[in-house]
């Protein structure tokens, strides 16, 4: 499978058409799956009265026009966007949507960062959502997700073969692009897709380095500071390889850690 993620767009622009231009681009490289960043359709810090103003049901009209560009370039879509729930709630969520069109999962961030946050959202309960793309098992997470190793422990050991975490981290956190995702990806053994946003946004800079990381922990793509397209080939021996070198998932010991599912302090 050949995977791109879109770091952008830098500054405002109509988001549908940018969206359509990297879909575009992706699928001229022969890309089946683009992955785009947390809060993509609306941006990230852009205040708790406009995120709640322009949250959507995942069925909503901006659902529809993206599963139109999914169907003009056949390519599935993986975008983040504040979803409008049932009963007054809003999540900050990632809708996957196939190359065809159809909604094949709705993931719910769990695990919510920082004041504007927690004021505007409900956290999800699901610890992830699983689906399959060209064959591959797919693991969704949102960015501060993927900083607790347990959840993605948990993805792996579901057989996950992909996590991928739209995010839009800042600074000063470029520790986690450039370390932690590597780091999740070899002792999981699993292809990691990291998909950031770029450039400033009210008081945030955002960091950047969106990447693709192979199971054996190395870097398959990389962005730097600015706007990018990214791509990485993923090959299925890849994951048979590093399994048979990294047995972390084979060697686990469930029965001492129970400590992990109590509460601290």
């Amino acid at each position: 499978m050949r995977l791109s993620i879109f770091q952008g767009p830098a500054g405002r622009v109509p988001i549908l058409d940018a969206l359509d231009r990297a879909a575009a681009e992706a699928a001229s490289t022969g890309t089946t799956f683009l992955i785009l960043p947390e809060l993509f359709l609306t941006g990230y810090n852009i205040g708790a009265d406009a995120l709640r103003a322009l949250a959507e049901p995942p069925d909503g009209p901006s659902a529809n026009a993206i599963a139109a560009i999914a169907r003009r370039h056949r390519i599935a879509l993986l975008y983040g966007y504040p979803e409008r729930g049932p009963c007054g709630h809003f999540y900050n969520s990632a809708q996957l949507v196939t190359h065809d069109g159809r909604i094949a999962a709705n993931y719910r961030k769990s695990h919510l960062f920082g004041a504007m946050e927690t004021a505007v959202f409900t956290p999800g309960e699901a610890p992830s959502v699983l689906a399959e793309i060209d064959g591959l098992k797919l693991g969704i997470l949102i960015c501060y997700d993927v900083e607790f190793p347990e959840l993605v422990r948990s993805i792996a050991v579901q057989g996950a073969d992909l996590v991928a975490v739209p995010t839009a981290q800042m600074q000063p956190y470029e520790f986690v692009p450039q370390v932690l995702i590597r780091a999740r990806a070899y002792e999981n053994s699993v292809f990691l897709a990291y998909a950031n946003r770029c450039g400033t946004e009210a008081d945030l800079v955002y960091t950047g380095e969106s990447c693709i990381v192979g199971p054996d922990g190395h870097d398959l793509a990389r962005a730097g500071l600015a706007e990018a397209l990214i791509s990485a080939d993923l090959e299925p021996a890849a994951l048979i390889r590093a399994r048979q070198f990294n047995t972390f998932l084979a060697d686990r010991r469930p029965a001492l850690y129970g400590a992990l599912t109590k509460s601290v302090g």
